[in-house]
Formats: structure tokens, sequence, C-alpha cells
């Protein structure tokens, strides 16, 4: 027999769009409960952001060692890599970050939560794996993303890892073969590559950290692809285990197989919204082919259902602050709901924590018609202060539309982009023309003159 709860909105998922729902609902006076099969502390906080910014801060630590000789700083020997001590930080800082959410949990009121697997029985019911029945008016699911494991990488048993599982490391592997040059591989394999892990990277194909720009990408690659070891382009042909090494082969165009050996291969290609288990079919909600639910983009909600979708499931870019200001708005709208309003939406932001970093503005090069935009542009290289700090890599590239001279977005490689994607985020987010830009204070000297001079630069021959 089951126990059954009574709710005003279940929300399933209680991570970085799952607690802002929830807080949402309560602002409103309703009553919600918050369902969580796994444990608890968000996807960011447990194996996203912060736990990679631990160990890309460690790489850090050690490249500017390294880098210390070039600035006529001398340097006895070369940094030595304690892999278990590295690890053992960044899992102690992880679970810091863990237990702050973990905390705001379990203060929450016990009628509140539920630590359950759930699926749906029918409309605005579900069953979860302890034996309750829960009825709800309406539902939020913020059930995030879960890796794909491709049935070719199978035959290497535990060898093939996600990025799930790299903040658990006892110690440093000696080699790791990363598949996928997004944001994830990007950032995973320049932080274990500078502290001493042979990587390489592959790509299927010529993308590269999700830049649309073809001149900044190609600058993002001459960059950062030597300490990569980048192919892109690669074709897997060989995947077979001896021992405890990953052996694989991949071929580019029609040129031969190349075979290496690795401790770990770890994917970073694929993550799909984790919405099996809760047996949408059972439902009335329109799926498309892939099993997801229509949803209004404005609303989040699911055409014509009480039903709305919030963060990484939602199948958008995977931020976590896109996924709080998701959270906010499906909360705010199950609560009214019938009475659903739109969501504004801030300015399209970036930044991959690569050194030098990435960014993007406004949605990048990839959403704007080239004929109606001029594009201004800065190179890194020749950039006064980025020289001074001897960081002087990259290329900026500003977008202002013509027809009356409005910033509209940026793409770019270099030193302290994540600074200048606020600023310029800021601007967009402001409706700012490239002129009214232009007339804001530069300090002298910085990396902010740099956009000055891509701003100036995109006015060149303006009408």
């Amino acid at each position: 027999m089951h126990t059954r709860i009574d709710c005003d909105v279940a929300i399933i998922g209680a991570g970085s769009a799952g607690l802002p729902a929830y807080r949402e609902v309560i602002k409103a006076g309703l009553k919600p409960l918050l369902i969580e099969s796994g444990p608890h502390g968000t996807m960011c906080a447990r194996v996203g952001c912060m736990p990679s910014k631990l160990l890309i801060a460690a790489a850090e630590a050690a490249a500017a060692v390294r880098h210390a000789p070039d600035f006529g700083v001398q340097v006895p020997c070369q940094p030595q890599v304690d892999g278990v001590a590295v690890m053992d930080r960044v899992r102690r800082e992880r679970d810091r970050f863990v237990s702050f959410v973990v905390d705001d949990v379990q203060a929450m009121p016990p009628e509140h939560r539920l630590d359950a697997q759930v699926e749906f029985l029918r409309d605005g019911v579900l069953q979860s794996d302890q034996g309750h029945e829960i009825h709800a008016s309406r539902i939020i699911i913020a059930t995030g993303t879960q890796p794909v494991v491709p049935e070719l990488y199978r035959p290497l048993g535990e060898l093939v890892i996600v990025n799930d599982d790299v903040f658990d490391w006892q110690d440093l592997p000696r080699s790791v073969l990363l598949v996928g040059s997004g944001v994830i591989g990007v950032e995973l394999g320049l932080a274990l590559a500078r502290l001493g892990v042979r990587v390489r990277v592959l790509n299927r194909s010529g993308s590269f950290a999700h830049l649309a720009d073809p001149a900044v990408r190609q600058a993002a690659v001459d960059v950062l692809a030597p300490e990569l070891n980048l192919v892109q382009d690669a074709r897997v042909t060989t995947m077979r285990r001896e021992g405890q090494q990953a052996w694989v082969g991949w071929t580019v165009g029609d040129g031969p197989e190349t075979q290496e050996s690795f401790d770990r291969v770890l994917l970073t290609a694929g993550r799909r919204p984790a919405l099996a288990a809760l047996h949408l079919e059972r439902t009335s909600m329109p799926l498309d082919d892939r099993g997801m639910p229509e949803i209004d983009p404005a609303t989040l909600q699911v055409r014509g259902q009480p039903v709305f979708l919030a963060g990484d499931v939602t199948g958008r870019h995977a931020i976590q602050h896109e996924a709080s200001d998701d959270g906010r708005l499906a909360g705010r709208n199950a609560a009214a709901w019938p009475d659903v309003q739109a969501g504004a939406r801030r300015a399209p932001l970036a930044i991959v924590f690569s050194n030098p970093q990435i960014m993007q503005v406004g949605g990048g090069f990839g959403a704007y018609d080239p004929a109606s935009m001029r594009v201004g542009a800065v190179d890194w290289t020749r950039q006064g202060r980025s020289r001074v700090m001897l960081r002087n890599q990259g290329l900026l590239h500003v977008y202002m539309r013509q027809a009356d001279q409005r910033f509209i977005g940026a793409e770019m490689i270099g030193p302290d982009a994540e600074h200048v994607a606020h600023l310029l985020a800021w601007a967009l987010q402001m409706d700012m023309t490239v002129p009214q830009m232009l007339g804001m204070p530069f300090y002298h000297p910085t990396i902010q003159e740099g956009v000055r001079t891509a701003l100036r630069d995109a006015l060149k021959g303006a009408a």
C-alpha cells in the first residue's frame, strides 16, 4: 500500500534549478515537495563548477612557477606536483562547498523533502521507490543531465570515466585521453596537462570550446592545441583494453591510424537530459521523438500542462546562473499557474576557465547576420598590459549592428576574459551603443584598454 503525499508543487531535482524553484514556491505561500534521488549538494558544487576550478587553480600554480624565468625570476628546479595532495585539497574544498548546500536542505521542514527516486504514474501523480504516491497540482522537473557513454567505449570497463568521476580521484593518473573539445574537455585537459599528466584530446569535428567566430576559434586552437595534444576531425577506429591500459586508435581523413595507450579515457563530449527514469510517456505531455517535452522557452511550461522544466534538463546551455534563473522562473510560474508569465532573461554570457580564458557574450558570432554587423578586433599579442604580464596571447572580436551602432556581442580568447566578458555583458544588457561604451572611463594601463581598441575598430568606416 502506498503512502499518499499531497502538495501544491512537486519539484523533482534539488540542484541549481530545483532549489531556487523551491524558494519561489515557499515565497508564494504554497506547499512544495522537493524530491531528490541522489546526494544533495548540486552538480555545480559536487562535480561541476567548483571542483573543476579547484583543479584548475592547482594547475595554474604549477604553471606560474614554470613561467617565472620568463620574467627573470630564476627557480632552482621545476615544480614537483604531488598528485595525492592536489586531489586531497580538491576533495576537501569540494566537500566544504557541498556542505553549505546540504545544510540548507537539511534546514528545510521535513514535510517539504523527499529523498527518493520517482516516476510518473499518470498526470499529476508520481510514485516513489519508497512506497509514496505523490499528488501534485503542479510539477517542476529539474533533474539535470546525465553523461552519455557510447557502446564503443564499454569494453574499457572502469577505465572509461566521465567528468563526475574525476573529483573523487585519490591521485593523478599518468595519462588521460579526453574525448571532446568542448568546455569540459578544454578546462580539464589543460589542468591535467599542467599538473604533469600526459594528455591527448580527440574531437570528431573542427569545433573548439563552442566558439562560433572562425578567427577567434582558430586563435584559441593555435594557443591551446599544443598543450592539449589536440586532434580534430578524428574518427575512433580501435578500442581495446590490455590489463590496466586503454588502447585507442584513430584516423583523420584518409590518413593512417594512430594508436596510443592511456590510464583513463575521459568522455566529455555528451550529456543528455535525465528524463528516461521519469516515464513521461505515461502522461499526456506532448513529447518529441527524443522523449523531450515540448516547452515554451519564454515560460518554461510544457505546452498545455501544469508542468515546467528548469535548468540543464531543458537541453539549453549548461550554465549555473542560467539554471538558477530557470528555477526562479519555473517556481514563480508554477505557483501562479495558470497565470504564467514570460521571464526576463539576462544577456547571454559564457566563460571557459582555460588559461588564457575563453568567453562568449550575446550568443556569439553565430547568432548574427554578418552582412548587417561590423566586427572590431584587438590582437592581444600587441596589447600593452597583456605584454607587461607576459599574457599576450589571443584575439577579441566585438560585434556591432551597423544600422544603429548597437553593441550586440563578442567572442574572445585572451587575458582576463572572465572580467572582459562581464563588462561587455553588462553593456549588452543595458542596450548600449558602441559610442556610448567608448564614452565610459578606461584606465591606463589595463586589459580593458584592449576592449576600447576593439570598439574603436568596429566604428571605423561605419556610416
